[in-house]
């Protein structure tokens, strides 16, 4: 069979196949928890509780059952490997003082934002729509579980949103305006089981992308989720 580059055709229905199944059972779970959150009206969880009498059964059942979240990760990166971007390109290489710099600053920026929109948004945070999550009251060693699981979200999202799906829509002639507009969609998309508290995400969101589309960078947006979804599972779980 003789060998052909991938045309602008392939490169459409690839991105379109990929963000499918990446985002199918992202967007239906989060809908599901907001489901059960308007019907119940039972605050938002996000640890596992498969045996509600054993916590350290649901922290190690609970990683086991969250790697799967990283499968899109090896798929992306060899999708763009055949088409020239191999994981160098796009950042993935050990990371200097600067890359290290500038993912603390936008982790500190994406909190300082979400700080001052909840002092804005105060009035809404014990609506139905809203679903929040509190202090969780759980063991210590949960911490754990928060940082493995901020560890893997940060690289299968920021790989998955940032790294492929920015780099195939520059491919395919995309402005850097409509890319970002159109990831940040995506991205926002499946936090929608916050409810009307998926606004919280927006300025990370938006902070990220556009720091990737600038500099290239990978490492700098996973450094900067990593820290991000830290702090809060920090805080929900230390907080008494």
């Amino acid at each position: 069979m003789q060998h052909r580059e991938p045309g602008r055709r392939d490169l459409v229905i690839e991105t379109w196949v990929v963000m499918i199944a990446m985002l199918t059972p992202w967007v239906v779970s989060a809908i599901v928890v907001l489901g059960s959150h308007l019907a119940t009206g039972a605050s938002l969880n996000p640890l596992p509780t498969f045996d509600r009498h054993e916590p350290a059964v649901n922290v190690v059942l609970g990683l086991i059952s969250y790697v799967p979240t990283v499968a899109v990760v090896p798929l992306t990166l060899v999708l763009l490997a055949r088409t020239g971007q191999p994981p160098a390109a796009l950042g993935l290489t050990r990371a200097g003082w600067n890359d290290i710099g500038a993912g603390v600053g936008l982790a500190a920026a994406a909190l300082g934002c979400e700080f001052a929109l909840a002092i804005v948004l105060a009035p809404i945070e014990h609506s139905a729509l809203a679903n929040n999550t509190g202090p969780l009251h759980v063991p210590v060693y949960y911490i754990v579980f928060g940082l493995s699981q901020s560890l893997l979200t940060s690289v299968a999202e920021e790989t998955a949103v940032n790294a492929y799906l920015l780099t195939r829509l520059d491919q395919l002639g995309w402005s850097p305006t409509a890319a970002l507009w159109l990831s940040l969609a995506l991205r926002t998309s499946y936090h929608v089981y916050y409810g009307i508290g998926l606004i919280f995400t927006l300025p990370f969101g938006y902070l990220v992308t556009r720091s990737f589309q600038k500099h290239r960078k990978l490492s700098r947006p996973i450094l900067a989720h990593f820290l991000y979804d830290s702090t809060v599972f920090l805080i929900a779980i230390l907080a008494r």
